[in-house]
């Protein structure tokens, strides 16, 4: 919407190149002149004139030059039309962006679902197995209740990640404009995100697509053209008009007549404003401090966005670190429990060590799948920031 105001008002200040011409008519009904022939304070002579008067017309108004004013104020409007613009490709992106955290929000439920239904599932088949030794005596009565204690928290577990699913379901649907009963699969995640690239790369693009320093950049170029506006006000102005009417009576040339006539008039005007030598002086210091300023804004909105791309950057770079120490510690838990449980069995180790081992896998087991669904979401933040999203 804000670039179409904006795109409307270029044609706008284009369409001010063209003259301006109007039409005009006037009615009118007149006294006779009172000639005061002995003084003013005697009684005056009537003169009589044509009393009723009829005049139509049209004029034009034809800009030559008004110290290039109309020129800026269209190079002013190009540069809001590029800012609007800027901003919706900047909205556009800010959609995408938040889309993909959701949709990887989705992603990362269904897989936490999916581990809890297959621990549930171990945790069961496990139950049965402890309930077996305790029919032979072999464990005690407390170590099964307390599996079925550990059992109903993964249920419970499980009911948050359903309603998690169905919370990153009805947000997806409603930013697609889908239904909030439309059924979202996502895709397998993917094991192998992308490998960054150097930090020189990334901050290239963002100089060159970053939208707020594009944006801190037109601001300059506004307040660069506002202050050449303000110099202009010390500047000549030159134009054509003309104008040409129908009239009637003639009282343009004595002696008057009650018939209609006609006139036309044709020239050039210039003018000079010659207190804007003075009046203008503190205008140009204020617009001249306005530029500096939107300068070093722009130069501060250069250092954020260096900023931003680097703690982006490191950040992904972190998460993928992150995955390879989550992997490891999914095989080293699935291993320490493979044992705690053979020795539990074996009457060797507690129950207490059985369940930390079991809650220690599905516990790594999360991080993993929290790991890679992390990368993903750091890597479109990176390319939302650099403006390539």
């Amino acid at each position: 919407m804000s670039a179409g105001i904006a795109e409307e008002e270029v044609k706008d200040a284009r369409m001010e190149r063209y003259p301006e011409l109007g039409v005009k008519g006037t009615a009118e009904k007149a006294t006779n002149i009172p000639v005061y022939e002995n003084g003013l304070f005697s009684k005056p002579s009537q003169h009589e004139v044509i009393h009723t008067l009829y005049r139509v017309g049209a004029d034009l108004y034809l800009n030559l030059y008004n110290g290039n004013k109309l020129n800026l104020k269209i190079a002013e409007a190009k540069t809001l039309h590029r800012i609007s613009l800027i901003r919706k490709d900047q909205a556009v992106s800010d959609i995408h962006y938040k889309t993909a955290s959701c949709y990887l929000d989705l992603q990362k439920s269904l897989i936490f679902r999916d581990l809890i239904r297959q621990d549930i599932a171990d945790q069961e088949q496990q139950l049965k197995e402890i309930k077996a030794f305790h029919k032979n005596g072999t464990v005690l009565k407390s170590d099964v209740l307390r599996v079925e204690l550990e059992l109903s928290k993964r249920k419970l577990a499980q009911v948050t990640i359903e309603n998690d699913i169905r919370i990153a379901s009805q947000q997806l649907n409603i930013l697609m404009g889908e239904p909030d009963e439309s059924i979202i699969l996502p895709a397998s995640i993917n094991d192998q995100p992308e490998a960054p690239r150097q930090y020189e790369h990334y901050l290239a693009e963002a100089l060159a697509h970053s939208f707020p320093y594009h944006i801190s950049e037109q601001q300059t170029e506004l307040s660069k053209l506002h202050l050449r506006k303000v110099r202009a006000n010390v500047r000549p102005k030159a134009g054509m008009y003309s104008e040409f009417y129908y009239a009637n009576p003639q009282i343009f040339l004595f002696p008057y007549n009650p018939y209609w006539y006609s006139l036309g008039v044709a020239g050039l005007k210039a003018s000079f404003p010659i207190s804007e030598l003075y009046h203008n002086v503190h205008k140009v210091r204020a617009a001249k401090l306005e530029l500096e300023k939107e300068e070093e804004t722009h130069k501060d909105t250069e250092d954020q966005v260096r900023q931003q791309v680097m703690e982006a950057f490191l950040r992904y770079s972190e998460s993928l670190v992150r995955i390879r120490v989550a992997e490891a510690n999914v095989l080293q838990a699935e291993e320490n429990a493979r044992i705690i449980k053979n020795t539990y069995f074996n009457h060797t180790s507690l129950i207490t060590d059985l369940l930390d081992a079991d809650v220690q896998v599905l516990q790594t087991r999360f991080e993993l799948a929290a790991a890679r669904i992390a990368a993903q979401d750091r890597h479109y933040l990176l390319q939302n920031i650099t403006g390539i999203l």
